[in-house]
């Protein structure tokens, strides 16, 4: 099995919905466990800032689908819950990234990872420190939360909802 992060993000209708959906629709799928999920955070918009804020979260799955074929599952979850692509980095239902597989580097034409943007965004590296403190980029000497450290938008990251340790994977989305 491969040991995968992915981080979500939503800013458009129920965004708490939308990230629970994309959530349990990859964990319903046979080559995919979901094995940890971060607190949800809100967010201020990075690029085009003119959009409402964000919910971000990143999970921890394991799979034994390849990089390409776990892009393909994403991006099919973000077609299935009305993904539409009109402005880069616009308002979206949901976006799924691929942050880290296992502690490879792959570059294709379609797929880039670790993500290149993963040590520029706050969003991404506050809840991915949260559920692993001791991650590294592969090929890397620092821990990516030494990285956290250098940036200067992560008062634009905030906690929205907690999620408590000893609850169960998917306890965050409980009534």
């Amino acid at each position: 099995m491969n040991k995968v992060y992915l981080s979500l993000g939503s800013n458009i209708g129920n965004r708490l919905e939308y990230i629970h959906e994309a959530v349990q629709m990859l964990h319903n799928q046979e080559e995919i466990k979901v094995v940890n999920i971060s607190s949800v955070y809100e967010t201020d918009p990075v690029g085009y800032e003119e959009q409402a804020l964000f919910l971000n979260i990143v999970i921890q799955v394991e799979t034994s689908l390849n990089p390409c074929s776990l892009l393909e599952q994403c991006q099919n979850i973000e077609s299935e819950l009305g993904r539409k692509r009109i402005i880069r980095w616009g308002p979206r239902t949901i976006d799924l990234d691929i942050l880290l597989y296992n502690q490879e580097n792959i570059v294709s034409e379609k797929l880039i990872i670790p993500h290149p943007r993963i040590e520029e965004r706050a969003f991404v590296l506050v809840p991915l420190i949260e559920i692993a403190p001791d991650i590294k980029l592969p090929n890397k000497p620092i821990l990516l939360k030494e990285s956290l450290q250098l940036l200067r938008d992560r008062e634009g990251v905030r906690v929205w909802k907690q999620r408590k340790n000893g609850e169960d994977v998917f306890g965050l989305f409980g009534s």
